[in-house]
């Protein structure tokens, strides 16, 4: 059965791509069901251990996903219960119901959700050697002595960790993030690598995100200001050196912080528009930076807002900036389980609803919270129906008959799933360049897929594709992806990675790191 709706996306940007290689049967005889219902099944009925097709990615190499339950999130392609996805070489050839493809390699997707990649537009992936070292912590100490106050992220990482930094360490914490996010099917990011202390630091970084092997946006964002450094100015030699081609899988976005001060933050605008790529910033007014946003929204700060920026987290903002950014046509990623934890500001999905304005999903800071796009789009979706759901019941007046009142005029609608996995997908890939490029089972774009096991204890029995993905499913879920063709991961195994290795190299990187920055290594203490 097809459904469609109406939405679509458009044109993009995308970066070489260097890939690192080194049932239960149910009974109706109850008593001798007991022990039977728990039996493994036959071998030949547990076994999907069959290989990948090979070569994949390549120039004229061609696949089917076939028999899956897929939904595009293209409403001209629809969605379809049981459907095929061609594939051919990078792209995305065909989506229908039966999809003849003679000669071509078949992936088994029977009991599998077809859908895009998910889309991650603000991640900082350099700080995987933190990770949970701030589960209490706040964004700044308020001076309360209590254990979400110390450690805090601006002094213990941004001031802390982050300062000791080698290019070695830079490198192994990007890898291992990107590693991590493709196992849980975010095929694309907005790496917000706040690191640059030296050119060396940028190029680990850049690295890393190649070898991860799927798509992603470099961040050219500020370092620690050290003699080396050189922001912002080192973009055209980055842009030079890495991303010359418009046809790679990692591509390039400014970092533009406002909160740098004028002289540097109209530098880095200015250099930016000069190589036409995108300008990034966060925005938080717990951080205290409302004053500089509200001279920019007032035309007295130096630069124009535009469609190519795009705007983190936007928290405590006023609403003449917020308006003059909508007409201005500038995007927000909202990052809502870490501005909920880390005192951020209430996550202003309301305000984007009032405005007719859509975010992008992002995950942020693992020194605090998971990066996966499952813990996104739930805590999006239950945050917004919490605030607009309390607000109808304080329409009535607690008691019967005004207890579950009809909502009044003007109240905001609920999010539903589909709204949150739009949010998780194309909206992603546009505000990030690459609305063209993916965020969408469309033919002509490549194929950035990911294949989710809906027999699983945690899903089965299927009900609802949407429901399933945004209220039932986690990262163990995530049985097959594939970037720009290529399958990365394949029944539940990422493939060409030594992940056993890495790890020990991120946890000596994690040594390293703790030991520079004088913070002592304890398993309970900081939680």
């Amino acid at each position: 059965m097809s459904s469609r709706k109406n939405e679509s996306g458009r044109p993009e940007n995308a970066a070489p791509r260097f890939a690192r290689r080194n049932f239960l049967k149910t009974s109706t005889v109850a008593a001798a069901a007991g022990a039977s219902l728990l039996a493994a099944a036959p071998a030949a009925a547990q076994d999907r251990a069959q290989a990948p097709p090979t070569d994949t990615g390549g120039r004229g190499r061609r696949y089917v996903i076939r028999g899956g339950a897929v939904m595009s999130m293209d409403p001209k392609v629809g969605d379809f219960e049981v459907a095929d996805v061609l594939v051919e070489g990078k792209n995305i050839a065909a989506v229908g119901r039966k999809v003849n493809a003679p000669g071509a390699d078949v992936i088994d997707a029977r009991g599998r959700i077809v859908m895009p990649g998910f889309v991650d537009t603000h991640h900082h992936l350099f700080e995987t050697a933190e990770r949970a070292f701030l589960a209490n912590g706040l964004l700044l100490d308020d001076g309360s002595g209590s254990p979400s106050a110390f450690p805090n992220y601006g002094q213990h990482i941004l001031q802390g960790f982050a300062r000791v930094y080698r290019p070695q360490d830079v490198y192994i914490n990007e890898l291992f993030a990107g590693l991590s996010q493709l196992d849980a099917g975010v095929t694309t990011v907005l790496d917000v690598s706040q690191i640059h202390h030296s050119p060396e630091h940028t190029d680990a970084a850049i690295q890393a995100l190649i070898d991860t092997g799927r798509r992603a946006a470099f961040g050219f964002f500020e370092g620690d200001g050290r003699a080396g450094a050189r922001y912002p100015e080192d973009a055209r030699r980055i842009r030079d050196r890495w991303f010359s081609s418009d046809d790679q899988l990692v591509s390039m976005v400014m970092g533009g912080e406002l909160h740098l001060g004028r002289e540097v933050y109209t530098r880095s605008w200015a250099i930016a528009r000069e190589l036409d790529v995108k300008i990034a910033a966060h925005s938080v007014g717990s951080w205290g930076m409302r004053p500089v946003f509200d001279d920019v929204a007032e035309g007295i700060g130096g630069v124009q807002v535009g469609p190519d920026n795009l705007f983190i987290h936007m928290t405590g903002m006023s609403d003449q900036t917020w308006k003059r950014f909508r007409d201005a046509g500038a995007q927000v990623s909202l990052a809502v389980p870490i501005e909920m934890v880390m005192r951020h500001g209430t996550p202003p999905i309301l305000k984007m609803q009032e405005l007719g304005m859509e975010p992008s999903l992002s995950s942020d800071v693992e020194t605090t919270m998971a990066a996966d796009p499952f813990t996104l789009m739930r805590s999006a979706m239950s945050m917004q129906r919490m605030v607009v759901n309390q607000m109808v019941l304080d329409q009535g007046e607690g008691v019967p008959p005004t207890n579950w009142p009809t909502p009044a005029k003007g109240t905001p609608e609920l999010l539903n799933v589909r709204d949150v996995l739009r949010y998780g997908t194309i909206v992603g890939a546009e505000h990030l360049g690459l609305g063209g490029r993916t965020g969408t089972l469309t033919p002509g774009k490549q194929a950035d897929i990911v294949l989710l096991d809906a027999t699983a204890l945690n899903v089965a029995p299927l009900n609802s594709v949407p429901g399933a993905v945004v209220s039932l499913m986690d990262r163990t879920n995530v049985e097959t992806v594939i970037v720009a063709g290529e399958v990365r991961k394949w029944r539940g195994r990422l493939l060409n990675v030594d992940l056993s290795r890495l790890r020990r190299e991120l946890e000596a990187s994690r040594d390293h790191l703790f030991k520079a920055a004088g913070i002592r290594r304890d398993l309970f203490a900081y939680s």
